[in-house]
């Protein structure tokens, strides 16, 4: 790729691992005339892997305004491109100012999709991921983390958030004290350390507190509403048939045998299997 059109690429990159960057998005970066990014020097190790040189402009939540003036001499004869410092650039990170201005000028622009930690947390979390809200970065007041608690349990879906490893106990403990909840933590997706912790928010309190190095970092947290037994239409029998399954079959393949047999839905087998294995 010798030359691009000019406009605004937003192109995804490692969430950890620098082999899960696409063929495409290295083309993109080897071919642009600037790269707009979070942390220049974050930035250069991915660039300086690739071997690749460009002109690095930094792009935060209190410069996007001045950045966009900034680069308006630049945006009708030159492709550029934005990255954030891993994953899906916008994704609770600063552009959308910047993108808004290219599409009001009718420049052109498109994106380059790739990695994002917030599917791969989901698709390992074990939990319901058909319907699912993000609710972006816990946040940091009290107040603020309990409305979204709140929200979280009115919305009875299952929620997805990040947050970082200084705040992560206290929020588990306050999600703890609400409604029943199945929970996923995980970090460093797709790293040689990467970890995923499943249970209820005390379970994961628990693995968690006995080393205070796995709270390094940040977090996703994935957290699922637990039904109430009284809401759970399945027989004694079809729970203690479940109970018996789920000691030899994993709890997607009881989901499964048990709606064959009895056409329950299986969104409400597993509620209900998730809370024999709570027990």
């Amino acid at each position: 790729m010798n030359s691009l059109e000019i406009g605004l690429y937003i192109v995804s990159t490692p969430i950890g691992n620098l082999a899960d960057l696409s063929t495409r998005a290295k083309l993109i970066l080897e071919s642009v005339d600037i790269v707009i990014c979070e942390n220049p020097n974050h930035s250069l190790k991915l660039l300086n892997n690739l071997g690749i040189k460009k002109k690095l402009l930094s792009l935060h939540d209190y410069n996007e305004i001045s950045l966009i003036k900034r680069i308006e001499k630049y945006q009708r004869n030159s492709s550029i491109a934005l990255i954030s410092d891993a994953g899906s650039p916008l994704i609770s990170d600063p552009g959308y100012n910047l993108v808004r201005d290219y599409i009001d000028k009718s420049l052109m622009i498109t994106t380059i999709p790739g990695a994002s930690s917030i599917i791969p947390s989901l698709q390992l979390s074990g939990l319901p991921i058909h319907n699912f809200i993000f609710y972006g970065f816990v946040p940091k007041n009290i107040g603020g983390t309990k409305d979204l608690i709140k929200r979280i349990s009115e919305a009875s879906i299952t929620g997805v958030m990040f947050i970082s490893g200084s705040r992560l106990l206290s929020f588990l403990e306050l999600l703890s004290k609400n409604d029943a909840y199945n929970v996923s933590v995980c970090k460093e997706i797709t790293k040689k350390n990467e970890a995923v912790y499943r249970g209820t928010p005390k379970k994961i309190i628990e693995i968690i507190s006995k080393d205070t190095k796995k709270l390094k970092g940040e977090f996703v947290i994935i957290a699922a509403k637990v039904k109430s037994r009284d809401n759970i239409r399945i027989s004694n029998n079809i729970n203690k048939q479940m109970k018996k399954l789920l000691k030899k079959f994993s709890l997607t393949e009881v989901v499964g045998i048990v709606h064959k047999l009895t056409n329950i839905s299986k969104k409400e087998i597993y509620s209900a299997a998730l809370l024999i294995k709570d027990d």
